[in-house]
This record gives structure tokens, C-alpha cells and sequence, in this order.
């Protein structure tokens, strides 16, 4: 199908060689596609979690499932959420009624869609995408018993965890890549640490870091709350404040869901950071900051008459610039931007 245009007479054509390009392979090799190729997702992992999830998914029955993983098991738990939906729709099955648990290295995309009914048990690490368009699932990423490092300061997941997720939980015992919870609109995940640009784009659902986090947190969140452990006191240099409040954490609700996150957190992962934080709770509470973004605060209708003149236009220095409050756990430092 291919040929040479004679036409062409540039300069820089006439010494291309194209023999390898038009070369003729011998022998009964098909010059064009003669057959069709196997599905892509023939033998995939999801195939036995479904065959393994029967009782569940027909009857309603809880199962366990244990199984190994290797890196090149992607999207597991995708095709298996497939078919709560098919059969039970968006509202799923009760909590627990697929647990799957295993061990080893997942690749990419892990947890992808999983719906309400299923979890997901890690017991080692994962790669990037774990728990994209999350609708419902439970997954919970622990290190091996065996592991000698401390992992709130170890990596044990990749980039873009949570991407889109829409509701579900997750917890992380251990530090994760960038972007994590990007255009999250309703999961509630604890983590140990994150890279820069965490809860880009953040719409809905609660995130609670337990350890540093990247620059350019929170840009463009514009709903949702994220609570961020920051006991060094230097957070506000991290996050990016064009459309959120950081504020003390004083208001009863906030402190039950933050006490209540990591509470679960621990139970299913048994986080030392998280047990040392409960044991210490009075001590630890002033050293988490809230992520609040205003427009959420004013869809609540929780704007006081401060919180408003921050939107106002002001003249400083002979030049318009909008000004944004940013409270500390130590002190409030107002900045102009």
C-alpha cells in the first residue's frame, strides 16, 4: 500500500534510503491482517475473582478470596465490580460481602471503579492508578509484617491514586506518589504522606495525610475537606491558597470525622503513626490543619463577615490584589496575593 512519490525532488529526500520500509518478507508471512487477534483480556485475573465471587454475586453469600499478585495483574477487581453493578447496580452489595486479600506487588490501576460490596486487602505494594473512579469499594494497603522500615516515611504506592473517585474508602499505611485524590468528588482515604499536587481538582469526599505532603496541595479544590497533620508548622508553604482557607480544627463535627478516619485507619492497618496520634490525641489535635476551599464554605453557608472581606477587592500599595486569610495552629498569618 505503500510507494515513493517521484515528485518529490527536496534536497533533503533524495538521500532517504526506504529499501527496509518496502522490503517484501518471504516466505508465507500475510502482507495484511489474515486473522483476528486474541481478546486482550483473556486469562486476566478478574476471570477467577468472579468464578471465586459466584456465591456473592448470585446468591448474596459472603466470600474470602486469597490470592497472589504480581505487577502485571492490572485493573484487578474492575471487571469483578462490573458485575455488582450488572446485577445490583450503583447501590452494590452490603459491606464485606467480597473480601479479596492478597499479597505482592499490583499493577497498575488496582481497585479501578470498585464497587460498594467489594474490598480490596493489599498486603504489599501498588502501582499507579490504585482505586481510579472509585464508586464504593474499601481498599486498604499495608507493607508485609516482615518489613523492618518505618512506612509512614516509605513510598508503598504510585502517582494519581483515587483519580475521579465518586465514593468508597481507602487507607494507606505509607507514603504515595503525586496527584493523589486528583478530582476526587466523594471518597474518604487516609494516607501517610503524598507528593506534590495533591487533591488537585478535589470536588467532594475527605482526605487525611499523616505525614509531608508535596507542593501545590489543594490547587483547584474547590469542595471537600482535607486535614493535614503539619506538626513542623510549615504546611501553608506547600499548599496552594488561591481557593482554600486553612483553618484551625475547633468545631465538634470536624473533630469526630477526623477522630473517626484515623480511628479506622488504624483498625485496618495498624498504623503506629495512627495508634501513636489516638494514644496522644489532646497533644496531636492542634497540629492538624483543615482544608477548607471557600466555595464549599460558601455553599454551606458558613461565610462570616471575615471570611467574606477576603474576597473583596482592596487597594494596597497603589494596586488591586485580592487578599486571603490563612490561619496556622499557632497563629494567624494573613498573606496578599
Amino acid at each position: 500500500m505503500l510507494e515513493v512519490n517521484d515528485a518529490i525532488e527536496f534536497w533533503k529526500a533524495r538521500h532517504l534510503d526506504f529499501a527496509a520500509i518496502f522490503c517484501r518478507v518471504g516466505g508465507n508471512s500475510a502482507l495484511r491482517c489474515m486473522e483476528t487477534q486474541p481478546g486482550e483480556l483473556t486469562g486476566v485475573m478478574d476471570e477467577k475473582l468472579i468464578e471465586l465471587a459466584k456465591p456473592a454475586l448470585e446468591k448474596r453469600e459472603a466470600v474470602v478470596i486469597e490470592l497472589p499478585i504480581r505487577n502485571v495483574n492490572r485493573a484487578v477487581g474492575t471487571m469483578l465490580s462490573g458485575e455488582i453493578a450488572r446485577r445490583y447496580g450503583g447501590a452494590g452489595l452490603p459491606d464485606d460481602t467480597i473480601v479479596c486479600r492478597f499479597k505482592g506487588s499490583a499493577g497498575q490501576s488496582f481497585g479501578a471503579f470498585g464497587a460498594k460490596g467489594l474490598t480490596l486487602k493489599l498486603e504489599g505494594d501498588a502501582n499507579d492508578y490504585l482505586g481510579k473512579g472509585l464508586s464504593g469499594a474499601r481498599i486498604v494497603v499495608v507493607p508485609p509484617p516482615e518489613t523492618s522500615f518505618d512506612p509512614s516515611v516509605n513510598t508503598i504506592c504510585g502517582n494519581v491514586l483515587l483519580y475521579g473517585a465518586t465514593a468508597g474508602e481507602a487507607y494507606i499505611y505509607g507514603r504515595v506518589g503525586e496527584r493523589f485524590a486528583i478530582r476526587n468528588s466523594g471518597a474518604y482515604a487516609v494516607v501517610e504522606g503524598v507528593g506534590d499536587h495533591a487533591c488537585e481538582y478535589m470536588t467532594g469526599g475527605r482526605v487525611v495525610v499523616l505525614g509531608k505532603t508535596g507542593a501545590n496541595f489543594a490547587a483547584g479544590m474547590s469542595g471537600g475537606i482535607a486535614y493535614v497533620y503539619d506538626p513542623e508548622g510549615n504546611f501553608d508553604s506547600r499548599c496552594n491558597l488561591e481557593m482554600v482557607d486553612l483553618d484551625m480544627i475547633a468545631d465538634s463535627a470536624d473533630i469526630k470525622e477526623l477522630r473517626t478516619m484515623i480511628q479506622k485507619h488504624f483498625e485496618h492497618t495498624g498504623s503506629r503513626k495512627a495508634e501513636y496520634i489516638l494514644a496522644h490525641w489532646q497533644e496531636s489535635l492542634p497540629s492538624f490543619i483543615k482544608v477548607f476551599p471557600m466555595e464549599y464554605r460558601r455553599a454551606l453557608g458558613r461565610m462570616n463577615k471575615e471570611d467574606a472581606a477576603t474576597e473583596r477587592e482592596g487597594v494596597i500599595d497603589g494596586e488591586n490584589r485580592r487578599i486571603f486569610r490563612v490561619w496556622s495552629p499557632r497563629a494567624q498569618i494573613s498573606s496578599r496575593g
